[in-house]
Parts: structure tokens; C-alpha cells; sequence
């Protein structure tokens, strides 16, 4: 009886894992169609200038964007800019990740830095990274030091909001057991409080991301020379609208391909978890 119960477990918790193999391909068709979807209607509102609430007849059709698209790609320009954005994008939110965990871990577990540094992140954390523009270029004597420094603003604060609520939120048994067990402060930061708030730093740095693109991008429109804020701000100016678009969608693919990137890593880091319920 306990050979067949022993045999029977194993395979009852696998077989989930297998019905829900096969079933990503439908769902990955699925999202593929829903934008291929909006593509077409995209093309056809635009292709009949259709002029209702919104107004269509301005905006360049997707066989048009399709084709400027085709003809940056092959260009030198195109894939410098897509390099500076990156290094920017790479630069910035290294350097939140690593500030952002440290001042979450602080303001989470000492009174002190609570104090000290918590009345200051609260005021700051409202204001838009874009806002503070003037600041950098009044702060950094080249344009380059202020993009990454809006970079690293935009990114810091989810990131250290997230690990310091994910910090709070490790239940203070596991803390107990380990110094029960004799182990000292660092036992308990690497061994019980990162591992145990890693899902939650994920979220954060899975948002933090995001917003580095929009804020990067938006500081590149103002004070950048290169990059894809920059040439699709140049597009504007020079009424390109087509070009505009193909800004559009390259900051669309990267943000969705780094955060895709945070996110995998994060998946990876915490194999340890049980395994999430299927959802969106």
C-alpha cells in the first residue's frame, strides 16, 4: 500500500506540470493574433481616414511604418542610437538595483536610517524623474552624467519601495530560527531576509525598468545627441510621422524585451518558491 502511494504522489504532482505544457502554444498564438489584430486595425483606420472621436487621417498607415521601419533598420545611425539607449538604459538601472536594495534593506530593518533617510525618499519619491532635468543638467557638466542620472532616479525609487515592504513582509520565525541556530547579522541578511524578500525585489525591479524607459527616453527628447528618444524627437521636428512611429515601436520591443529579461532572471533566482498558478 505504501509502495502505491509513494508512486502514485510523484506522479500526480508532475502531471500538472505536463498539462500545462501544451497548453502555452495555444496562448502564445493567441497573443500573437491579438496583435497582428491591432495591427490590421490600425491599417485599415488609417488606410480609410477615418474621422470619428479620434481622427485617423494623420496618422501614417502600418504598411508605411513597416516600410520606414525596413529602411532604418539598415542603416548605421538606427543601431547607434539603439547602443546609446542600451548603455544608458544598463548603466542606470545598475546602479538602482544595487542603491534601491540597499536603502530598502536599511529603512526596513533600522530605526536610524528609517529616520534619517525615510523622510527624504518620501518627499523626493513623488516627483517625475523627467522633473529633474534642469537638475541634472545644472548638477552634471555633460549631458551623458544627466541621462543616466534620470535613469537611475526613475528606477530607484520602485525598487526601493518594493524591497522595503518585501523585507517587512518575511515573517520574523525565520529570523528566530536562524539565530536560534547561532547564526549573526550577516547569516540572517544573506541566509533568511534577500532570499525570503527576493519576490518582491523582482517586482520592484521589474517596474523600475519600465519606468527607466519612459524617463530615458523623455531626457534623450531634451537633452540628448543620440539615441532613440533623440531620433524620434528629430522625426517629429522634421515631420516624419512615419519615423516618429518607428521610434515608437523600438522603444515598445526594448522595454518589453528587458523587461522580459528582469522578469526570466527573477523566475531563475527563485526556482526555490512553489510553482505559480498559471494567470497572465
Amino acid at each position: 500500500m505504501s509502495t502505491t502511494l509513494e508512486r502514485t504522489a510523484p506522479e500526480a504532482a508532475a502531471r500538472p506540470a505536463r498539462a500545462r505544457g501544451p497548453r502555452r502554444y495555444p496562448r502564445r498564438l493567441v497573443r500573437a493574433l491579438a496583435l497582428l489584430g491591432f495591427v490590421g486595425l490600425w491599417q485599415l483606420l488609417t488606410a480609410a481616414d477615418v474621422q470619428a472621436w479620434v481622427r485617423f487621417d494623420h496618422l501614417p498607415t502600418a504598411v508605411e511604418v513597416a516600410r520606414a521601419f525596413a529602411a532604418r533598420v539598415g542603416t548605421g545611425p538606427y543601431w547607434q542610437d539603439l547602443a546609446e539607449s542600451l548603455r544608458r538604459i544598463g548603466l542606470g538601472f545598475a546602479l538602482a538595483a544595487v542603491l534601491g536594495v540597499a536603502a530598502g534593506v536599511l529603512t526596513a530593518r533600522s530605526r536610524v536610517a528609517a529616520d534619517l533617510l525615510g523622510p527624504v525618499l518620501e518627499t523626493v519619491r513623488p516627483i517625475p524623474a523627467i522633473a529633474l532635468v534642469p537638475v541634472a543638467i545644472m548638477l552634471f557638466p555633460e549631458n551623458e552624467q544627466g541621462i543616466v542620472f534620470i535613469t537611475f532616479a526613475a528606477a530607484f525609487f520602485p525598487v526601493a519601495v518594493a524591497t522595503r515592504h518585501a523585507v517587512r513582509a518575511v515573517p520574523p520565525r525565520w529570523e528566530e530560527a536562524v539565530r536560534t541556530l547561532g547564526g549573526g547579522r550577516l547569516r540572517v541578511l544573506f541566509g533568511v531576509l534577500l532570499p525570503g524578500a527576493l519576490p518582491g525585489v523582482v517586482g520592484g525591479l521589474s517596474v523600475g525598468i519600465g519606468v527607466s524607459w519612459i524617463c530615458v527616453i523623455s531626457a534623450e527628447m531634451v537633452s540628448g545627441q543620440f539615441g532613440v528618444g533623440y531620433r524620434t524627437w528629430q522625426a517629429y521636428t522634421v515631420l516624419d510621422y512615419p519615423g516618429v512611429f518607428v521610434g515608437m515601436a523600438t522603444i515598445g520591443v526594448l522595454g518589453k524585451l528587458t523587461s522580459g529579461a528582469v522578469e526570466l532572471l527573477g523566475r531563475r533566482l527563485t526556482r526555490w518558491l512553489p510553482p505559480r498558478v498559471e494567470g497572465p
